[in-house]
């Protein structure tokens, strides 16, 4: 009698199936935990790449995506581990006839509370890091404004703060208070007006020391190719005005100078420098 009443009071086939939905169901939320949790923790390396293909000077952004992805994957496994041993113990409520007992409503507001708590982090990281590299760019696009666009191998180019002519009045008043002789003026923009063709304002100077230039080419006789000394103010299609002059450290290894009289040559730097300022 009591294993025929056990019998009737079994669930019917509908429960135990509905059961196996609920717990598939977790299942698959716990699958997609940790799917995302690894999608994420990846997001950091592709963000960490994307920073060295720009050679942008950021700080690796893949420690908080780990930490991020690794959290989420957490966060499935104990949901799976949490649905099978809620489904076992539903499958032994329905087995031995007793009414099944509803979900813990605390278990599913603390998921969906951690749930919650690591998408506001990760909303917050992402926002920070957009704005790191907006900031970034800005900085890149600041300093690459501060060198000219067009820069060859050995020539040092720096940004002027007055227009083509101030530029190069000042430059001669330097090289007259100095004792340097300033030989001439090529104005290319001006010679190429006189065919009737335009430029932008572009002219070189040409200056030395014989003093300075002699021991040089008695050293190398091979420099006498880039002597004297030139210095180049042009202006650029946005009117910015660029002082560009041979570098020292260049000249040196071209010409295989000695160390002993690179600062013979070395004082074209302090020269654009004073006339740039």
């Amino acid at each position: 009698m009591d294993t025929a009443g056990k019998i009737e009071r079994r669930a019917g086939l509908s429960d135990y199936l509905a059961a196996e939905r609920t717990f598939l169901a977790w299942v698959r939320t716990g699958l997609a935990l940790m799917g995302f949790g690894f999608v994420v923790a990846r997001f950091g390396l592709f963000l960490q790449q994307l920073q060295n293909f720009r050679q942008a000077d950021l700080e690796s952004s893949s420690g908080p995506s780990i930490w991020f992805g690794t959290a989420l994957i957490f966060m499935g496994v104990v949901v799976n581990v949490a649905s099978a041993w809620r489904h076992t113990q539903l499958v032994r409520q329905l087995d031995q006839g007793e009414p099944p007992r509803s979900t813990r409503l605390a278990q599913n507001v603390v998921i969906a509370l951690l749930l919650a708590l690591v998408g506001l982090a990760m909303a917050i990281y992402l926002l920070s890091v957009r704005s790191s590299s907006l900031h970034s760019g800005k900085i890149k696009e600041d300093s690459m404004s501060q060198v000219a666009p067009a820069s060859s191998k050995g020539i040092i180019t720096k940004l002027s703060n007055h227009s083509v002519d101030e530029t190069v009045a000042k430059l001669k008043n330097i090289l007259e208070s100095k004792g340097v002789t300033l030989f001439t003026v090529v104005d290319h923009s001006g010679e190429a007006a006189k065919v009737g063709m335009k430029m932008p304002a572009t002219k070189l100077l040409i200056f030395g020391n014989p003093k300075a230039g002699t021991p040089l080419m008695l050293a190398a006789p091979s420099i006498a190719i880039d002597l004297p000394l030139k210095i180049l103010v042009s202006e650029d299609n946005q009117r910015k005005v660029w002082v560009s002059y041979n570098s020292p450290e260049y000249l040196k290894e071209r010409h295989n100078l000695p160390q002993d009289l690179l600062a013979n040559i070395a004082v074209v730097e302090t020269l654009a420098a004073k006339a740039a300022e």
